[in-house]
């Protein structure tokens, strides 16, 4: 299978922690829109979002920011999509499910018809660029196709995708790639990308986001409104405000602790159970945090309960394994980390740790600084004396993390690659697996191979298998994550989603970061 390299494999080590920065109904959120190929309402309004995140990366072939993956929602199409407030998958850009020729061999046609929104024909060659390019070596997105051995066009309107060992969850994974024109450029993806989506983008800037329907999309879930419009306001308070008056329908990443008074404007404040998380990071090859004993007296020396109540407003639950328990796949891991200073102080003592000294990064997330503080303090209990350093998190990768010869010490910082899928491999290989986090970040992969193979060799065999085989798998590599904690959540958080229920129906919020309004209609 042919490669291209271009601007996607330059970017993607420092990409990789804007997507990690950052469950739901059975229900189909998509509500039963028709297929007119424009607004299924024949509403001429707008939809206003207001959300908290901020990138210039839009390329759906590598971008790995929440902004730009939760707008691409709307605009671009994969031949699969998940529905992300249950992670269903539906047929998107292919006309139906995909046909099974052998375990290795998926046959997909494509949706008789579909256009991109400048109005030409998408072909087969499209699809396969697109997969071309996703798959590049080195690009953020490789690593969650790897299960893929070739791509090829069988024909005008059908797609041979041959996998390199049985994948029960391949069509979920597919959604990854979003189809784009063959002839478009990395530079013009990265600014504004075209799709096949039902909505198109009309101007993209620093501070707004316009769309308008895709006239061309013939799909099943057409645009819902004349205009769709996010707002970016990366500040809670201002968010907040906007949303109070009136100025945006939905508003994204609700402090817990403003809750009430978007009640009280009249919106409606749903919270999902996610997986976005806080974690600590080690530098595994920098003594003492080589030792899983030493790294494990972190986790027992903080007070995460504490944590949760004071600074997250009790909207979090304690990670007991590395999914959270809304996750299908979800194991309560051997080790369990309940608040033990004394615990903390025994295995730093049987490790042969003395006056431990440590500088703490932290990323500026307002809701990451202020965990910081109490974290320091419940270090400090357990002997470990702790100086704190906040920096923005283009700042703390690359000039601490990703860098020749790191010295840092430990990093908190958050992260939900929920946002691709929620399957248990693609959440564990995000930090785990042969890529950037283990080979420049943790450094497990180096200072431990033994563990670290056979947490991968786990993941291998778990994605073959179906149902109960499957699972006795992730049980078990969810066991040695929590042994080894050489990245490892404190807990699992509460996404809170604000909307007006008055001016926009069939939305539902989601458990990751971006806002998800396909299918939604202006009122």
């Amino acid at each position: 299978m042919k490669t291209k390299k271009g601007l996607v494999a330059a970017t993607t080590a420092a990409a990789m922690f804007l997507a990690a920065c950052s469950g739901g109904s059975g229900t189909d959120s998509t509500g039963s829109a028709d297929s007119t190929g424009s607004a299924g309402s024949g509403s001429t309004g707008t939809i206003n979002l207001g959300v908290a995140y901020e990138t210039t990366n839009y390329h759906p072939s590598n971008t790995s920011s929440a902004l730009a993956l939760g707008t691409n929602w709307h605009v671009m199409e994969g031949l699969y999509e998940l529905n992300m407030s249950d992670y269903s998958t539906y047929p998107a850009l292919a006309a139906g499910e995909p046909e099974k020729i052998s375990d290795t061999e998926l046959e997909v046609s494509l949706r008789e018809g579909a256009k991109f929104s400048d109005g030409t024909d998408v072909t087969t060659q499209d699809v396969v660029s697109s997969f071309e390019r996703a798959m590049t070596e080195g690009n953020l997105y490789a690593s969650m196709l790897n299960f893929i051995d070739s791509v090829e066009a069988k024909d005008e309107s059908t797609v041979s995708i041959k996998l390199k060992n049985a994948f029960p969850v391949a069509e979920k994974r597919l959604a990854v790639v979003k189809i784009v024109p063959e002839s478009a450029t990395d530079e013009e993806l990265t600014a504004q990308p075209i799709g096949t989506g039902p909505w198109k983008y009309d101007k993209i800037s620093d501070d707004q986001i316009t769309a308008s329907p895709n006239e061309h999309y013939n799909g099943e879930y057409p645009a819902g409104a004349g205009e769709m419009r996010w707002s970016i306001i990366k500040d809670d308070t201002a968010r907040t405000t906007a949303a109070q008056s009136g100025e945006i329908d939905i508003m994204e990443a609700v402090p817990a602790a403003n809750r009430s008074q978007l009640e009280a404007a009249g919106m409606t404040v749903a919270e999902v159970d996610g997986f976005n998380l806080p974690f600590l990071l080690f530098n595994t090859t920098k003594a003492p945090f080589n030792d899983p004993a030493v790294r494990q007296a972190f986790f027992y020396a903080i007070d995460t309960d504490k944590l949760i109540s004071n600074s997250m407003d009790g909207m979090a639950t304690k990670a007991t394994s590395f999914l959270p328990e809304s996750n299908p796949n979800y194991h309560e891991a051997a080790t369990q980390f309940e608040h033990d200073p004394n615990k903390a102080q025994q295995l730093l003592e049987e490790a042969g740790v003395e006056d431990l000294k440590i500088t703490l990064l932290t990323t500026d997330h307002s809701w990451i600084t202020d965990l910081a503080p109490q974290i320091q303090q419940d270090l400090q209990a357990a002997g470990i004396d702790v100086s704190l350093q906040a920096e923005a998190s283009a700042s703390l990768y690359s000039n601490n993390l990703d860098v020749d010869d790191p010295t840092f010490d430990v990093a908190l910082a958050p992260g939900d690659p929920s946002v691709f899928g929620n399957d248990p491999a693609l959440l564990i290989n995000w930090w785990y697996g042969d890529n950037v986090w283990t080979q420049k970040r943790t450094f497990w992969q180096e200072s431990d191979q033994e563990a670290w193979q056979k947490l991968n060799t786990l993941v291998a065999e778990a994605s073959t298998l179906d149902d109960a085989g499957a699972q006795a798998k992730w049980g078990e590599a969810q066991d040695l994550l929590s042994e080894e904690v050489p990245l490892y959540p404190l807990f699992h958080r509460k996404m809170l989603t604000a909307y007006y229920p008055e001016k926009v129906e069939n939305f539902q919020p989601i458990g990751t970061t971006g806002l998800w309004a396909v299918g939604a209609t202006s009122k």
